[in-house]
């Protein structure tokens, strides 16, 4: 039965989960409706069709255990699919968010990926926030969850309700290791970093 999180709350994933090995790490959210005009010409217009798509980008930082990436490989994203470690993979990019479920797909394999590394940060910034003056307060229905890669059990989900207007990337939460077991910590923080080169640098 999957567990339901709210924001700060820490949830066991290999403890009690006896054999659980690899996990799909599932990014979801939704481009919030634009709201139509008033009057007739408004009706038939349906709102602003010139508003581009917000282009969401997933990533997975690598981090050792000062919660730092050492390296550029160890940044996961549309152009780093998979880590050197072969441990994790990012399944592609969704370039609008449209669609039901998962929006962006991490695959990670928790036996394999090397002592070093002991967080997995998993962050989702707009691209080109800042050129298209689109933010987080224009998406809803924010999501990170965790499901078992061997059965497609979910096992824990945590949907991120805070405001996040001005916020052009967003913290979504963490995987990482604790007294030899892995753990998830719902975070959902937001920052104003535009995109991936911004936020990588917080995590030097």
């Amino acid at each position: 039965m999957s567990v339901s999180l709210q924001k700060g709350q820490k949830v066991d994933l290999t403890k009690g989960n006896a054999g659980l090995s690899k996990i799909v790490i599932g990014l979801g959210w939704d481009e919030a409706k634009p709201q139509k005009k008033g009057g007739f010409l408004g009706g038939l217009l349906g709102g602003n069709k010139n508003v581009q798509d917000i282009d969401c980008d997933a990533m997975a930082m690598v981090c050792d255990g000062n919660g730092k990436i050492t390296r550029v490989e160890d940044v996961v994203f549309f152009n780093n699919l998979s880590h050197p470690s072969g441990a994790i993979q990012h399944m592609g990019d969704n370039l609008t968010g449209a669609g039901d479920g998962d929006d962006e797909q991490i695959i990670v394999n928790l036996s394999t990926i090397p002592d070093v590394y002991q967080k997995i940060v998993f962050t989702v910034s707009i691209y080109q926030a800042r050129a298209r003056q689109q933010h987080f307060g224009l998406i809803e229905n924010a999501f990170i969850r965790i499901v078992d890669a061997t059965n497609n059990q979910e096992l824990c989900k945590y949907n991120l309700s805070d405001n996040y207007d001005n916020m052009t990337s967003v913290i979504f939460g963490e995987v990482y290791r604790h007294n030899g077991e892995w753990k998830f910590n719902a975070i959902g923080s937001g920052t104003t970093d535009d995109g991936v080169a911004e936020m990588v640098r917080r995590f030097q």
